[in-house]
This record gives C-alpha cells, sequence and structure tokens, in this order.
C-alpha cells in the first residue's frame, strides 16, 4: 500500500531525548561548579561524555543516521514464515511501525497493536493511529492499551505474534520468561511467532539452551534462536549489553 498523504510517519528513536538532556545538564552544572571545585571537573566530563554517547546512539537509530532501528525491525519481519492469511498481534506496538509494515508485508490480515504507552517513551495510541493513516493501511490495523504481562485475549487468538524489543522492558514481571508463555498463549496451534529481545541477557531469560528447552516444554512445536546482534549493519558503538550487543530472535511455531 501506499501512503495516501504528503505527512511524515513519526517512528520516534529509540534513545530517549532525555537520555541526552539530563546528563548532558548535569555535566553542565558540575562544569560551572568545577571553577570553585576543580575535582568536579572529572564529574563534568564523565556526565558531558554519556550525553555524547546518547546524542551518538540516537543518530546511529534515526532514520536519517545509519537506520539501525529501521534494519532490526527488518531483520524481524526477514525471519517471517507465514502465507499471510489471518490475524496478527504486535505485542508492545509502540509507534505501530511493526504493525504498518506487516500490515504491508501482508494485505489480507488484520493486525491488532498493544501498548501501554508508559510515560518514559515518546509514543502514543494517537500516534500509532496516525502513523497507521498516513500509510494507508488505517482500515486494516488496530491498536488498544494494554501490557504485554496480561495479554486481553482468549488463548489460540492469533494466527501471528510478534514482539520487538519489549520483553526486557516490562517492569512488573521479574522472570521475562513469563512474558513469553503468556505471548505464547494467544498463538493458535500450528500458528507462527516472531519475537526479537535482548535475550541474551542471562539475568533476564538465562542460559539459551535451557530457554529453548522451557519454551518447548510448554508444547511448543518449533523453536530457535537467531542472533541479531552480530549483524554487520550494528555499529560497533551499539554493540553494549543494553543496547544492541545482546539481541536476539526467538521464531518458530506452536
Amino acid at each position: 500500500m501506499k501512503r495516501t498523504t504528503t505527512e511524515i510517519p513519526n517512528y520516534g528513536n529509540w534513545v530517549n531525548i532525555k537520555f541526552i538532556y539530563i546528563p548532558g545538564l548535569i555535566g553542565l552544572t558540575f562544569l560551572i561548579l568545577a571553577f570553585f571545585v576543580p575535582i568536579l571537573a572529572i564529574l563534568a566530563g564523565l556526565f558531558l561524555l554519556l550525553a555524547a554517547y546518547f546524542a551518538y546512539a540516537r543518530h546511529l537509530f534515526a532514520p536519517q543516521g545509519k537506520n539501525v532501528q529501521g534494519k532490526i525491525w527488518a531483520k524481524l519481519l526477514d525471519h517471517l514464515d507465514w502465507d499471510g492469511n489471518g490475524k496478527i498481534l504486535d505485542i508492545g506496538c509502540g509507534s505501530a511501525a511493526l504493525a504498518i509494515a506487516l500490515a504491508k508485508k501482508y494485505p489480507q490480515a488484520s493486525v491488532t497493536g498493544i501498548d501501554d504507552w508508559g510515560k518514559g517513551w515518546e509514543y502514543s495510541h494517537s500516534i500509532c493511529e496516525r502513523n497507521a493513516r498516513i500509510e494507508g493501511v488505517e482500515p486494516q490495523v488496530t491498536f488498544q492499551k494494554a501490557s504485554a504481562s496480561r495479554i486481553p485475549f482468549p488463548d489460540d487468538s492469533f494466527d501471528l505474534v510478534v514482539s520487538n524489543l519489549v520483553f526486557h522492558e516490562v517492569a512488573g514481571t521479574i522472570d521475562k520468561r513469563e512474558l513469553l508463555r503468556e505471548a505464547l498463549r494467544v498463538v493458535k496451534k500450528g500458528g507462527t511467532f516472531t519475537f526479537q529481545d535482548l535475550f541474551l541477557i542471562e539475568p533476564m531469560f538465562g542460559k539459551m539452551d535451557a530457554l529453548l528447552e522451557v519454551v518447548r516444554s510448554w508444547g511448543i512445536s518449533r523453536v530457535e534462536f537467531i542472533e541479531t546482534r552480530n549483524e554487520p549493519f550494528i555499529p560497533t558503538a551499539l554493540k553494549l549489553p543494553f543496547m544492541a550487543g545482546t539481541i536476539g530472535i526467538l521464531v518458530g511455531v506452536k
């Protein structure tokens, strides 16, 4: 589908602008105070360096920069093996970039995006609807407020369930494997799932071999892990554990 307007969609940036402004302001404050207490110049330098790093990371993720954000979305889409007929759920849809890409890729499918759109993000329900309208897929997609920890749909509701870099952000659930289980609950038997997240952070998800065994124990017929972190489009500066250095994809069939 083609865009129906000359407006430009706003898909935001995974590096919130506050991660630049807050350390930047703190660094400048310490820099001023360093005129009276020189030792504070060290703290000023550290905070300003942190602000500079996040500014650079934001540039790398942005479409106007290296578009790493878009390439990570595309990586998830590349590993979809689905016929395109049925219902799709995007868990933690954010700005609806992935939901809209799915609607374009599978024009016969209906797409539902859920998110809690917390205050820590630059996204909202209205931004999702605006982006869908601009991209010409508004009749095909719907959005509603909901948490990944309690998905408001019955078991076996969707033919395809996807999620991109969401589970590690759900603060209310300590054992992130429970979020996977909840996501898989709403996949139809024989349906497809593709989840991309910081799966290589062991305190969150455990060791990968053990995680795959746990997922299979839930009655999942096929699941495999694909690393994203070593893709050539991810710059060295983004390969820190809390950025893109632990990203991978769980893909399979229920």
